[in-house]
């Protein structure tokens, strides 16, 4: 398969983009224009398994009744996250266009970011490192597009590069007057983006290699279903997603709360209060009545706060069949993990909507305190804060909830009636289900 040349630049080789940035360029009718040179994140693993592959991967769609296998090539270069020598070289050269971003909502704290330092160990700070050889470069402008799973998350993005551009000034400088060069020639487009893409397993491996004929070590297992939802500029050029079905808007906030809150708020749910209950993949937590119930409190609460024209019940309808599909195993493990930067985003702002409005917000805070229950029982957990977590959990009692509860919001945490109820409900969610765990 002939490569495209290389004119995307991403950061964050995965599962997911591969199901999604990857397959939606692949599809529109000018791919042989836009190859992708994908960089890995903290392990290079991917871009060696997919360098070996010279960048074709097998895209298996997997509906309730069967397994259909798509050859993507679209990645024309699978690289090391660490070469930050190639991805300067890449980002400054003219002929790329669009840098994307799949590198985890926890990649854009202040503490992932090492407080605000120029750092080319993380994702956003090696992508400061290349603009800045883009700018020496002058080649000229090019767009940001985030693809990760936060609220504005094109302005978030912005924020974040801006404030690593200015750091060095003082540094002899040599990046004196980055930030501003940056504000003027890049762009950052915001997405909303969607399909589930669970971990390849090894019997999905050979699933593949039985299907196709070859052993394709980088095989990606995906639903049917896919969106994507763009607003920004593209000041260089892009591919024609649109040919897959992309949507471009002019103000993105809609669709990202309607994502944000009722998919990734409900895989929350899910994930905390299903691993408590003995569940293993979301299809075995939606079946569980006390799972379900939890999800549609909450989805009554956001829906409120959504607007009616986006076709929130039928949204609602088609999440409950996609959750359902028995075929997809969307590990809970995987969906729990980062929870104080996911719940400040799927839970917080429903929370706080429903107490400004005068009522209770239960569906919202019953995501938090099964999140307390799991992180409270759990033997291993992944989280940016994980050693604030195991701080908190050296507490007893409601200090103990106070500590955790802070982590995700002090203003919550200082309230002393809150804080007492959520602490009552996670002691019973814990008692309930420790034989499960």
């Amino acid at each position: 398969m002939p490569k495209a040349p290389v004119r995307i630049v991403h950061l964050g080789l995965g599962a997911f983009h591969r199901s999604h940035q990857a397959w939606y360029t692949q599809q529109a009718s000018d791919a042989a224009e836009w190859g992708i040179a994908a960089f890995s994140g903290r392990r290079p693993d991917a871009a060696d398994i997919l360098a070996a592959q010279n960048g074709l991967f097998t895209l298996v769609q997997r509906s309730g009744k069967g397994d259909s296998f798509e050859l993507v090539g679209s990645i024309a270069e699978a690289v090391d996250g660490a070469d930050l020598r190639r991805l300067k070289e890449l980002v400054a050269s003219p002929q790329t266009s669009v840098v994307t971003l799949t590198i985890t909502e926890a990649a854009y704290t202040p503490d992932e970011a090492n407080g605000g330092a120029l750092e080319s160990a993380t994702p956003l700070g090696r992508l400061v490192l290349a603009l800045a050889a883009r700018r020496e470069a002058g080649a000229g402008p090019l767009a940001i597009v985030c693809c990760d799973n936060l609220a504005h998350n094109g302005t978030v993005t912005r924020k974040a590069v801006l404030a690593l551009a200015a750091w060095p000034a003082g540094q002899a400088g040599a990046f004196a007057g980055l930030s501003e060069w940056i504000d003027a020639n890049v762009s950052f487009v915001s997405t909303s983006v969607d399909r589930i893409t669970p971990r390849t397993t090894t019997a999905d491996i050979e699933l593949v290699a039985d299907a196709c004929g070859y052993r394709d070590a980088a095989a990606v297992i995906t639903e049917p279903f896919h969106n994507w939802i763009l607003s920004g500029s593209f000041p260089a050029g892009r591919p024609r997603w649109e040919d897959a079905g992309a949507v471009f808007v002019d103000d993105i906030a809609p669709y990202e709360n309607r994502k944000l809150w009722l998919l990734n708020g409900a895989h929350s749910i899910l994930a905390y209060s299903g691993l408590l209950r003995g569940h293993k993949t979301v299809a075995e937590a939606l079946s569980d009545s006390a799972c379900r119930a939890a999800v549609e409190e909450f989805w009554d609460e956001a829906s409120q706060h959504l607007p009616m024209r986006l076709g929130i019940p039928e949204y609602r309808a088609a999440l409950l069949e996609r959750f359902g599909n028995e075929r997809i195993a969307h590990l809970l493990t995987q969906i729990a993990a980062d929870g104080t930067t996911k719940l400040r985003m799927r839970s917080l702002p429903i929370l706080v909507a429903e107490r400004e409005a005068g009522r209770s917000g239960d569906g919202a805070a019953r995501m938090i305190t099964a999140w307390l229950a799991y992180v409270t029982s759990a033997v291993e957990f992944q989280d940016p804060r994980a050693g604030d977590i195991k701080n908190a959990l050296n507490r007893r009692g409601r200090e103990r909830t106070a500590a955790l509860l802070a982590l995700l919001s002090p203003e919550l945490a200082s309230d002393k009636a809150f804080v007492e109820r959520l602490d009552s409900q996670r002691s019973t969610l814990v008692a309930a289900s420790a034989h499960n765990l």
